[in-house]
């Protein structure tokens, strides 16, 4: 009987581990990730992308990539809260990119330089917006661009709403608010009409012969308390002084003013207080500088220009001898408490900037558009309302109430607004990108690079109304665009190319990435592990070609490696 032959073969252990060897177990690919900054924008810039044209002294590239989601620039690079820079993974290497000074930049040139908007076909559909603010400048400029025409009815005699005539001059001059404005408006298929406000949508709708609607009417009508008042003292709201403020209107508002309050609003409020020549201005807030809901830097330049604060304090009353104020506590809940001690303030103005809420009467004649207990429009995932065709957006929906997301609002509307008007679907969003944080970087080496700062003018300089920060040079932009460490995103850097042991990766020419040879590549993750933006993925090694291209959803190119888009 004839003995049963065995297989006598030494295995090697290359092939039966994971790592460099005889048998690949997994290859790199290069796929775009979420930039921090990207995510975090309320308004749906793609920081990344334009930051590099901007490095490469590309401007005009820059700033058409930019305001392909943001029509206001040269506006948001001066006011916005950029939480794009709260977000950005250099901040947690040295400081953040100044990625808000940059868009002042781009914004600032386009307007000295006249540059345009693109023209859009005319679809033969019309849209009303109500509301020049932040979302009805958005939602018309992103309407014209896809040929809507689109009329805006406003009730003030300039577009802008609270950026003309809410945020401080110093902050946002008007000029700036005009001509950003008046380039949405000079597109052929924009129409303002201003000094028209609209009472009644329904009536407005037919007789217009509207196709659809945009209501942006903003949150202009400030909140009130209950405190007690004599002496004939009246309490003020300080969206009011602030508007009287930007139309140049005299306001007198005594020696002395408290603002209660703990916002944007609040610190906007008292620094104006200064400018119109009270000697000092007093924020009263019931919590503490944690707190707060302004911005930190709004709050640390109000302090520089002689702004006081008194925290964890309540206004209990208000008459000729001034306010008194009692210091609140934090109870074992979180609830404030009282605690009954009691001081009294020089004062003799009192303003207020406890938020404020929208004025929706003119949806009154609308049965099917429902609203919440803080006046504010309830809408469906595409900013619709309940009547169909109507959709809504800004603050009047509420949310962060600022700019950028009212803007970030204005730009979804209308893609919904014109997949209505075509009667199709919303489109399948992409597959969500991995958000690269900062531990998913690889930076063993950095070059530091000093933030690039806006020069100011000295608190002794700060009177008036003119604007306190200078914005950056063209040199001074460029090297802080150069900053941004592109997270997620290749950038040539050639890392990949220069450290495979094996010469598998190619370069494919400028702008065009790389291509890695897997008759070559033994997937050691060497290229993974050199590449500083994390640009290059590890996947699992598939079993065939078929499942090569089910998995990765990309022909490959001759030669079996994959082509980066």
């Amino acid at each position: 009987m004839a003995s049963k032959l065995q297989n006598m073969t030494q295995t090697m252990a290359l092939t039966t581990r994971k790592g460099v060897g005889s048998q690949r177990w997994q290859r790199p690919v290069y796929r775009d990730g979420l930039a921090p900054c990207n995510d975090a924008c309320p308004a749906g810039e793609n920081v990344q992308g334009w930051l590099a044209e901007a490095q490469a002294g590309h401007y005009r590239e820059a700033w058409e990539a930019l305001t392909a989601a943001n029509p206001l620039p040269a506006i948001h690079g001066r006011a916005c809260y950029h939480p794009c820079e709260t977000a950005c993974n250099r901040g947690q290497l040295d400081v953040s990119v100044g990625i808000n000074s940059v868009e002042r930049f781009l914004g600032d040139l386009a307007l000295e330089e006249g540059w345009a908007f693109p023209e859009a076909p005319a679809s033969g559909k019309r849209v009303l917006v109500v509301g020049a603010g932040p979302a009805g400048l958005s939602c018309a400029y992103h309407l014209a661009r896809r040929g809507h025409r689109v009329e805006i009815h406003d009730a003030n005699p300039e577009a802008g709403g609270m950026l003309q005539y809410g945020i401080p001059s110093y902050r946002l001059p008007r000029d700036v608010v005009q001509r950003e404005a008046a380039r949405i408006l000079a597109m052929p298929n924009v129409e303002l009409m201003p000094n028209h406000r609209i009472d009644n949508l329904r009536a407005a709708r037919e007789e217009g012969g509207f196709d659809a609607v945009f209501v942006s009417v903003g949150a202009q009508i400030s909140n009130h308390t209950n405190i007690p008042t004599v002496d004939g003292r009246k309490l003020a709201d300080a969206l009011s002084v602030l508007e009287e403020a930007k139309r140049d209107e005299s306001t007198r508002l005594g020696r002395v003013v408290a603002i209660v309050g703990g916002g944007n609003v609040a610190i906007d409020a008292a620094r104006t207080a200064r400018r119109l020549g009270a000697q000092e201005a007093i924020v009263i807030y019931r919590r503490d500088a944690g707190h707060m809901r302004a911005l930190e830097s709004e709050t640390h330049e109000a302090l520089v220009e002689g702004v006081r604060m008194k925290w964890m304090s309540v206004v209990t009353g208000f008459s000729a001898e001034g306010v008194t104020v009692e210091k609140v506590a934090p109870g074992p809940d979180g609830a404030l408490l009282p605690t009954g001690e009691v001081e009294r303030l020089d004062a003799d103005t009192v303003l207020l900037a406890i938020g404020e809420h929208s004025d929706l009467s003119l949806l009154a004649q609308y049965g099917g558009i429902h609203t919440t207990a803080h006046d504010e429009v309830v809408v469906d995932d595409s900013y619709m309302t309940g009547e169909a065709g109507i959709f809504a957006g800004g603050d009047c929906i509420g949310g962060a109430r600022t700019m950028t997301a009212a803007v970030g609002h204005g730009r979804k509307a209308a893609a919904a607004i014109d997949d209505w008007l075509a009667g199709r679907k919303a489109a399948t969003p992409p597959a969500a990108r991995t958000l690269i944080g900062f531990e998913k970087l690889h930076l063993p080496d950095y070059l530091e690079a000093p933030r690039q700062t806006q020069a100011e003018l000295p608190p002794a300089a700060r009177a008036g109304f003119g604007e306190v920060a200078a914005g950056l040079d063209e040199s001074e932009a460029r090297f802080e665009s150069q900053r941004c460490l592109s997270c997620g995103n290749c950038f040539e850097c050639d890392n990949c190319y220069a450290a495979c042991p094996e010469q598998a990766i190619a370069r494919r020419g400028p702008g065009l990435g790389y291509a890695v040879d897997l008759d070559l590549c033994t997937g050691c993750a060497v290229c993974f592990e050199q590449c500083p933006c994390h640009a290059i993925e590890m996947i699992d090694e598939p079993a065939s070609a078929a499942a090569v291209l089910g998995s990765l959803g990309e022909p490959l190119a001759p030669g079996g490696f994959k082509v980066r888009p």
